[in-house]
């Protein structure tokens, strides 16, 4: 698990990110955290915008900000040396620096060494600072649902966030338990999974959604999809040691095919939602499908509402999508 103390206000990095996915780190927490942020710094190559005002190292020092918030995700979560110079600028202008990326950000020695000549910190969230058990599938007292998805990318973590202030507004217990490293930087505590040892991811979610009251749910980002060959590994294991007793699927009309993989088409929604709960049998029996959040952000309104309603009439769920409508529907239909 990861706890941290990142001071405030954040600069956010986007390096050259090259296209909106690729700051997906960045955008949701100038979404959910905006409060947090005084401003965004690109490199002449990027492709993304996040929607704060464009700073240099100087122009963000002068408006205090504290920390150099690495934004950007990538194919094996690499820092580029393209980028070392902008870090070692925020550390010389007073900012301590975290990342979420695979590459700690304290391996690299200018970064590490003017980190420790400056006495400014550096946080390389995506990596645990404990070691889990194996999973054991031992029944959990509380509730937990779990985001899965036909592809990555998707909103799942959106998804969860929503649920949460719905549920919030209504008086009713709930948190979200992140993991992934936009989620820990939101939350301020919780596992990277795609860091844990395989054999210890299912037994990673057990320790980070343990016993809960009887009414408390916890809402737990997922990661990946069944179907995607890169990530299918960690998506099984988040089911299997989330325990959920629902689920929601996480959808996108319009790709193509599966992020990054030009040759593989995304799985039918049919197929996509009997995985899933198969999977999660394994460990609660009782798992069900209760919806559909769908993005539908590349749709004009009635192409989205056409989409929604062919959806809803294939799967018999409820279907909506997060931003557009709202998470109501996905609430009223928790078990």
């Amino acid at each position: 698990m990861t706890d941290m103390h990142i001071e405030q206000p954040y600069l956010m990095f986007l390096g050259d990110a090259r296209d909106q996915l690729a700051a997906k780190t960045a955008d949701g927490i100038a979404f959910w955290r905006r409060e947090w942020c005084v401003g965004q710094l690109r490199l002449p190559d990027c492709n993304a915008d996040i929607g704060l005002p464009d700073m240099t190292i100087s122009e963000a020092a002068a408006k205090g900000a504290k920390s150099l918030i690495i934004g950007v995700v990538n194919a094996g979560g690499v820092l580029p040396g393209s980028w070392t110079d902008t870090i070692v600028e925020a550390l010389e202008a007073g900012m301590d620096v975290a990342s979420g990326l695979h590459t700690r950000v304290a391996d690299v020695p200018v970064i590490r060494d003017t980190a420790e000549r400056l006495g400014r910190r550096l946080f390389d969230v995506r990596h645990p600072t404990r070691e889990f058990a194996t999973g054991k599938g031992t029944k959990r007292t509380g509730k937990r649902l779990l985001t899965v998805g036909t592809d990555c990318s998707i909103g799942k973590m959106y998804t969860c966030l929503a649920m949460e202030k719905d549920m919030r507004a209504r008086g009713m217990k709930a948190d979200f338990r992140a993991t992934g490293q936009t989620g820990i930087f939101i939350a301020g505590t919780g596992i990277s999974v795609d860091a844990v040892v395989a054999d210890f991811i299912s037994g990673s979610i057990e320790w980070l959604t343990p016993d809960n009251d009887s009414d408390h749910w916890d809402l737990i980002e997922g990661q990946g999809s069944l179907f995607h060959a890169s990530y299918a590994g960690v998506t099984l294991g988040l089911i299997h040691g989330s325990q959920p007793d629902a689920l929601v699927l996480c959808h996108e009309p319009t790709r193509a095919h599966m992020r990054g993989l030009p040759d593989a088409p995304l799985p039918p929604i049919d197929l996509c939602i009997r995985a899933n709960v198969d999977a999660a049998h394994l460990t609660n029996p009782d798992c069900r499908m209760i919806g559909v959040a769908v993005n539908t952000s590349a749709l004009d309104e009635k192409a989205a509402r056409d989409c929604l309603g062919a959806l809803e009439d294939a799967t018999g769920l409820p279907c909506v999508d997060p931003v557009r409508d709202g998470v109501a529907r996905l609430v009223n239909a928790l078990p």
